[in-house]
């Protein structure tokens, strides 16, 4: 026992291992609505919702426990809200790629994180990318989230007047609203596990109302559905044709996946005090490299990127410091195998209020924008006002640094504006013309 705790970073004078445990049962109630919404998203491209469960518990203990034991660190992986959205319904449901493509593109990514990650090219990416343009991309993810979150709900519906529209009342949408405020009210409460319980809470409500079936023969424990339908499912077709479309989705799946995970790396470790005294967080490249080897686990497991997940910081609230936090998470992810029929029980109106309150949460960096600069703002205007209105995570990052280049330059301040974001706007650019020519 004192060697496995050990080998996870724990200290028996700094540490207790209650404390550990519990702050990873805190972060897994905190997460494990993924387990839920996961396979109902990627299941609108055709992947089988049983197979895409396994394999998205799978990615998540295995990534989980890589953090565990290799950074040390009380950080838990799983697929990425918002990078799901993008896999599902940007690549494949509006640019026309098979989810075996898209499949083939997060594992590509993967393999460039671990690249990016072992050479320590990271610092050169993140420079590059405006401050501000980083906060508006988050903003915009968060409210092309909540959009989805409100369509399969059942509360808006597509107008061809105004493009879409409140939908008639239902019990459908009813039990999403209810389930958004209540989620709310939990939240606000400070309920560890708000958006697992809420989703649990909707499903148990739609029952009686009709909303939420019940499959004959049901049993709340069964053996995991088999993986194989979604497992190295990988067509790299695209890639090896050099399509230009195919290697910007690539760069914007490796971009969104490197700014979310240090994003939560350094937020987490900055409040929780696990920083040096020049504010490095200890173990950083380790961390970014379980994000990396997660990520292509998961692509050859069946499921989108996987990465750091901000509700860790919960876990640290609960005095988690170690990798014994999350090596707990890894191993309730692999135990939540065995209940699999419930979780692809609940309806998609159920997960409402997990998609539309992690959006609330990804807008908060909104006030971090500096909003008095035009030439500052209106690029993150861009970024933030297309994602929702293309139905494209990628759509809205290309417009956005783009419309920043151009704006920078016609005002005379093209000193403001770094070479590699010189360089990524000429490729950008090439993404519209290419078709043309």
């Amino acid at each position: 026992m004192k060697s496995l705790l050990h080998l996870l970073g724990f200290d028996e004078a700094k540490h207790k291992v209650k404390t550990e445990l519990l702050a990873g049962l805190t972060t897994f109630l905190t997460m494990s609505y993924i387990l839920a919404v996961n396979p109902l998203i990627l299941g609108e491209t055709g992947m089988d919702k049983g197979a895409v469960f396994t394999a998205t518990v799978v990615a998540a203990a295995m990534a989980t426990l890589v953090m565990a034991f290799y950074a040390r660190l009380p950080f838990a992986l799983a697929s990425g809200m918002g990078l799901n959205a993008f896999f599902a319904y940007t690549l494949v449901l509006v640019m026309g790629f098979t989810w075996q493509q898209a499949l083939a593109a997060v594992l590509i990514e993967g393999i460039v994180f671990i690249l990016l990650t072992a050479f320590k090219v990271r610092e050169a990416i993140v420079n590059a990318i405006p401050v501000n343009l980083r906060y508006a991309i988050s903003v915009g993810i968060g409210l092309f989230i909540a959009f989805i979150g409100l369509r399969n709900g059942g509360i808006i519906i597509k107008s061809d007047a105004t493009v879409a529209t409140l939908a008639p009342w239902t019990a459908t949408s009813l039990l999403a609203v209810g389930g958004v405020v209540l989620g709310c009210v939990l939240m606000a409460l400070k309920v560890r596990g708000a958006l697992f319980y809420t989703i649990i809470a909707m499903t148990l409500i739609g029952i009686p109302i009709g909303v939420t079936q019940i499959p004959e023969g049901f049993s709340l424990l069964s053996l995991p559905a088999s993986i194989e339908p979604v497992a190295f499912q990988l067509d790299f077709s695209r890639f090896l044709s050099l399509d230009i479309e195919y290697l910007i989705v690539v760069f914007t799946l490796v971009f969104m996946d490197l700014f979310d995970t240090l994003g939560t790396l350094i937020g987490a470790s900055t409040s929780a005090g696990m920083v040096d005294k020049d504010g490095r967080i200890r173990g950083l490249n380790r961390a970014l490299m379980a994000d990396a080897i997660g990520t292509t686990v998961g692509a050859l497991a069946g499921t989108s990127t996987v990465t750091t997940y901000v509700e860790s910081t919960t876990g640290i609230a609960a005095g988690g410091r170690t990798g014994l936090t999350s090596f707990t998470v890894a191993v309730l992810f692999l135990l939540a195998l065995f209940f699999s029929p419930f979780f692809l029980m609940i309806p998609a109106a159920a997960t409402t209020s997990a998609l539309v309150l992690v959006g609330v949460l990804m807008i908060r960096t909104i006030s971090k924008i500096d909003l008095t600069d035009i030439t500052e703002a209106f690029p993150c205007f861009v970024t933030i006002l297309m994602m929702p209105f293309t139905a494209s995570i990628a759509e809205g990052i290309v417009l956005g640094m783009l419309s920043y280049v151009l704006v920078k330059l016609l005002t005379g301040r093209h000193r403001q504006v770094s070479v590699a974001m010189y360089v990524l706007a000429v490729f950008f650019v090439l993404k519209y013309v290419a078709p043309l020519l």
